[in-house]
């Protein structure tokens, strides 16, 4: 016969406490730190094609029509 008592037994977990967690990578945090380090990467060609289209397209709605 089938244990059924392991269905319903209360599953082992294990707390961290905030104390207990990994440091923080200190080579990242001095790269960060430093000018020009690390930050965002540069739009592909595609994004900066979208981009390129919608200004053009919001420019061409907000020029102002003579009447």
């Amino acid at each position: 016969m089938a244990n059924k008592t392991l269905g319903t037994r209360q599953k082992l977990s294990f707390r961290v406490e905030p104390s207990q967690s990994r440091p923080r990578n200190p080579v990242a945090l001095a790269a960060r730190q430093r000018a020009g380090g690390a930050g965002a990467h540069r739009k592909n060609a595609s994004a900066q094609r979208q981009q390129w289209k919608s200004d053009l397209l919001k420019k061409l709605v907000d020029i102002p029509k003579d009447e």
